[in-house]
């Protein structure tokens, strides 16, 4: 009896539910330098005809003449494209692998092949951390440069995030970071990646999907995936205001996928969203959608700050182990018959008054010099519509137009714990909070 490679192969890679787990880290103790952005190396994989439209993701978040890295085409960009904008990254056009696989359809191992490719057109001494995304990834990138700075860089990483769809991690893999959301890779592990990467492309041709190509590439060298909960591949479809309201207390490192998904700020397209979004992260992005949750006690309300996103307003005080669950304002990838649906739990919408929240979305920020803080302003979104919550009072919260958020100028470098928050003014129309660091034994409910 014969068998070929995919027989025996396949099935493993496609659907094996096994995870790792988190990997322990230690922050360098050698005599290296902290971690900056030089040396990051970025690799961005897109085709000529996207780029028409999702250039405007990338430089959201890319910085010229700082940022190291190219973005990879399939073919030479189009009059409508040049000349080529300094705002943009420095353009390749990919290798052609069609010969080298015998295959047409290369796009999965074209965008894995471009880890080979970047390492050798931008290849510099003082390299760390290849980092790979797509034409779509909203990075960010001081996020990103803390997370690598506490792993050991002369190490074999593999770093990403899990899809948040449950399906998407059978199917292809729980071990796998989805590219979406940024796959990093320790200088050492990219190298070794590269040297083999004509040789396992060919022992995968099989896969037709990049980033479980790349993950058994990486196994077969002994390395595995560290998980990250700030890379988001966002597989969903619709309005996902409820996850970012309530991340979890780790950095934000990436979004994706926004072209499937409505815009994430009222009254603005996805591109202008972007763009809002980046004015908050421009200012912190250590604090970029981390919840800090105080209560106004005399009014029974329960605040739910999402720095730089949105705020809510609930009328009852409510713990912070609930109000940390997100609301399911998003559907899934595609339509499964029942659930679970994804790989964390959520909270459904509510009409109950004492349940639905007042929401309000990220408005404007500035930093004000005198007393040494920023200030970051949410605007009611739209009215509530609901009777005020009986049970706690009647204490509607209707007449709350604008909440302000005062934080600190210091930058949050450990994140083992949320902060916490102060209701310190309120007035006729408005709100205002001022977070800091919660106190030894401070339980927030």
């Amino acid at each position: 009896m014969s068998f070929n490679a995919s027989d025996f192969f396949y099935p493993l890679l496609k659907t094996t539910p096994f995870s790792q787990p988190f990997s322990t880290h230690k922050t360098l103790t050698n005599s290296d330098s902290p971690t900056n952005l030089s040396h990051l190396l970025f690799g961005l994989v897109s085709s000529e005809k996207a780029w028409h439209h999702r250039k405007a993701y990338i430089e959201s978040w890319w910085r010229p003449n700082i940022t190291r890295g190219c973005l990879f085409l399939d073919k030479d960009p189009s009059p409508e494209l040049l000349p080529w904008p300094q705002t943009s990254p420095p353009y390749r056009v990919s290798d052609d692998i069609t010969q080298l696989l015998n295959k047409s359809e290369i796009r999965a191992q074209r965008m894995v092949h471009g880890i080979m490719e970047v390492l050798r057109e931008l290849d510099q001494e003082n390299l760390r951390w290849v980092v790979m995304g797509d034409d779509d990834s909203i990075f960010f990138v001081d996020n990103i440069v803390d997370v690598l700075a506490k792993y050991d860089h002369t190490k074999y990483y593999y770093l990403g995030g899990h899809s948040e769809f449950l399906l998407s991690n059978y199917l292809f893999s729980f071990n796998q970071a989805f590219g979406g959301g940024g796959i990093m890779l320790s200088y050492p592990l990219a190298k070794a990646l590269a040297r083999d990467m004509e040789n396992c492309l060919k022992r995968y041709v099989f896969l037709d999907s990049a980033d479980n190509t790349t993950r058994a590439c990486i196994a077969d060298i002994g390395a595995n995936l560290s998980p990250q909960k700030g890379n988001h591949q966002l597989d969903f479809r619709g309005d996902i205001s409820g996850l970012l309201s309530s991340h979890p207390v780790s950095p934000l490192i990436s979004l994706h996928h926004f072209d499937m998904l409505e815009p994430i700020f009222p009254f603005k397209d996805r591109f202008e969203s972007t763009r809002h979004l980046m004015t908050a992260a421009k200012a912190d992005q250590s604090r970029m959608l981390q919840q800090t949750i105080c209560y106004h006690r005399q009014s029974n309300w329960s605040f739910s700050i999402s720095w730089g996103y949105s705020a809510q307003i609930y009328e009852r005080i409510i713990p912070r182990s609930y109000l940390q669950i997100p609301i399911e304002t998003f559907k899934p990838w595609v339509r499964t018959p029942r659930p679970p649906n994804y790989l964390f739990n959520t909270r459904k919408p509510s009409w109950d008054p004492c349940e639905a929240p007042h929401v309000f979305f990220f408005e404007s920020v500035e930093k004000t010099i005198e007393r040494n803080e920023i200030l970051t302003s949410y605007s009611r979104a739209w009215p509530r519509a609901l009777p005020a919550c009986s049970s706690s009072g009647n204490h509607s919260a209707e007449y709350i137009q604008r909440i302000q958020v005062l934080s600190p100028t210091t930058k949050r470098t450990e994140v083992d714990r949320c902060e916490c928050c102060d209701v310190v003014r309120m007035d006729s129309v408005k709100a205002e909070i001022r977070v800091r660091e919660c106190m030894t034994g401070e339980i927030i409910a």
